[in-house]
């Protein structure tokens, strides 16, 4: 009997706790000014919390080609140069309504903007802002992303 419950826990119960990881992308996006380097955060559109425009793989896109879609979308980037490899990557868990989360790993791209407009399909329902890659890592809540803006210069 006890082999039942072993399998039903190793089978069925085990790996809902052991979900794996899901990936997201993230386009880390700056330009550098007189007074140096400045990254460009938005706000979540639920939370209201300082983010990098990031998302999900699109199909037919790699992961850079991706994160500059989002870079679009959610900030309005018209024209940027973004490295093909990520230059960094930070977990955290991304909520899904009514208290259930999913882990996710996000893949950054650095992303040097040179155009941006003001009109964007996501334009009336986030903020964003050029802060310095000290202030934005104080701003975003993520303690691996905290450290991937701590160390940008």
């Amino acid at each position: 009997m006890t082999h039942v419950f072993r399998r039903a826990w190793e089978d069925m119960v085990l790996p809902i706790f052991k979900r794996p990881r899901r990936v997201q992308v993230a386009a880390l996006c700056y330009r550098t000014t007189d007074a140096g380097k400045k990254v460009l955060l938005i706000t979540s559109r639920d939370t209201g919390r300082w983010i990098l425009p990031k998302g999900w793989p699109i199909d037919g896109l790699d992961g850079a080609g991706a994160a500059l879609q989002e870079a679009w979308e959610e900030a309005g980037v018209t024209e940027a140069d973004i490295e093909s490899d990520p230059m960094g990557i930070f977990d955290y868990d991304k909520g899904l309504g009514e208290g259930l989360t999913v882990p996710v790993t996000t893949q950054v791209y650095l992303t040097r903007v040179r155009d941006l407009s003001e009109e964007y399909p996501e334009a009336g329902m986030r903020k964003r802002a050029w802060f310095t890659p000290q202030e934005a890592s104080e701003l975003v809540d993520e303690p691996d992303l905290k450290a991937i803006l701590a160390a940008f210069h």
